[in-house]
C-alpha cells in the first residue's frame, strides 16, 4: 500500500498515521512518499522517492485529503493502472470514496480485500502551433483553455467540422466526472460517471449559442485560438499549465488510459448511488420523497 496525504493540514497528517498503523498491524508492507516521511513520520514504512517506482506492486494508493490531493495522486497512479482510495478532508470532495469520520472501516474494507475497482474516463489534450507540438498531456477532470489578459476569441470545432466561435473568458472541456467541477460552476450540466460523454462548456460566451454540449466519447474536440487575441492559458485539472501563443489548436479525445478508483463495499455512504452522493455533497432538498409504493 502507497499512503499519501495532504501534509499542510493537521487532520490529514493524523488521518494518514492512523491509516499506516492499522495496515502496519496487518503485517501489509506500507510505502510513504520522501517528501511527506518526515511530517507523517511513522515507524515501520518504507520510504520512497516521489516517482513511478513508487507506484510499482502497490496494491492500492490511499489518499487522504481533498479532491486536489487525488488529482495529484492520480499523476503518479494512472501510468500504472493502480486503483486509488480517496479520503475526503475537504470540502465537497465528490472523487472521494469515504468520508474521514469512515475511515477506520474504510481502512477495515481494504484489509479484508472488501471492494471494487471502477475505472474512471480521461482526455489526452494536445496543443499545437503550426504543427509543432506545445503541449501534449492530459486530465481526468477537465482541460480549460482561458483568457490571459483580454476577451479570449475561440472558434470550436467537433469532429473536424467548426461548430461556432465565441468570445468568451474560457472553454472547458470535461470529463463526466468532471461535470460535477469546474464544468458545474460555468453552468454545464452534470453527467452520471457510468455515462460515456465528452461536455464542452464556454464560460461566459459573448454568443447566442453558447450552451453547454454533450457530445459522443468518439469525438474530437479542438478550440482554435484566433490571431488577434493575446494568448491564453491552457489549464489541466487545474494543475498543469501551458502558455498558448494566438493561432494555438488545443485537440481533445478520450484518453486511452483511464484511472481507477476503489470502491468500497460495506461502509456507510461508499458506494453509494450517485445520486445519493449528489443530495449528500449539495445538500439538496429531498423532503417528501415517498419512493416507489411496496406490495
Amino acid at each position: 500500500m502507497l499512503v499519501t496525504a495532504h501534509t499542510g493540514r493537521e487532520a490529514a497528517v493524523d488521518s494518514a498515521r492512523m491509516v499506516i498503523g492499522r495496515l502496519v498491524e496487518e503485517d501489509l508492507t506500507v510505502r510513504v512518499l520522501g517528501a511527506e516521511a518526515e511530517a507523517v513520520g511513522c515507524p515501520g514504512v518504507d520510504v520512497v522517492p516521489t516517482g513511478l517506482s513508487a507506484i510499482q506492486d502497490v496494491e492500492m494508493m490511499i489518499v487522504l485529503g481533498g479532491d486536489g490531493s487525488l488529482l495529484r495522486a492520480a499523476e503518479l497512479a494512472r501510468p500504472a493502472g493502480v486503483p486509488l482510495l480517496g479520503v475526503n478532508l475537504g470540502h465537497v470532495g465528490f472523487l472521494a470514496e469515504a468520508e474521514v469520520e469512515d475511515l477506520a472501516a474504510a481502512v477495515d474494507c481494504v484489509v479484508q480485500g472488501r471492494y471494487d475497482v471502477e475505472e474512471r474516463m480521461t482526455i489526452e489534450v494536445t496543443a499545437r502551433l503550426n504543427g509543432q507540438v506545445l503541449a501534449d498531456t492530459w486530465a481526468l477532470n477537465e482541460a480549460t483553455v482561458e483568457k490571459r489578459e483580454r476577451m479570449l476569441e475561440v472558434v470550436a470545432e467537433i469532429d473536424g467540422r467548426p461548430l461556432s466561435r465565441w468570445g468568451c473568458d474560457g472553454v472547458i472541456c470535461a470529463t463526466p466526472t468532471g461535470s460535477t467541477a469546474y464544468a458545474f460552476s460555468a453552468g454545464g450540466p452534470v453527467v452520471w460517471p457510468e455515462v460515456e460523454a465528452l461536455l464542452l462548456v464556454p464560460i461566459s460566451a459573448h454568443a447566442l449559442f453558447a450552451r453547454p454540449l454533450v457530445v459522443s466519447p468518439r469525438s474530437a474536440l479542438a478550440l482554435e485560438i484566433q490571431p488577434q487575441t493575446a494568448g491564453a492559458v491552457l489549464w489541466c485539472d487545474g494543475r498543469r499549465r501551458f502558455d498558448l501563443p494566438a493561432g494555438a489548436r488545443v485537440e481533445v479525445r478520450r484518453g486511452e488510459v483511464p484511472v481507477r478508483l476503489a470502491r468500497l463495499h460495506g461502509v456507510e455512504d461508499t458506494g453509494a448511488p450517485f445520486t445519493d452522493r449528489l443530495v449528500a455533497k449539495f445538500d439538496l432538498p429531498v423532503q417528501g420523497w415517498r419512493g416507489r409504493a411496496r406490495p
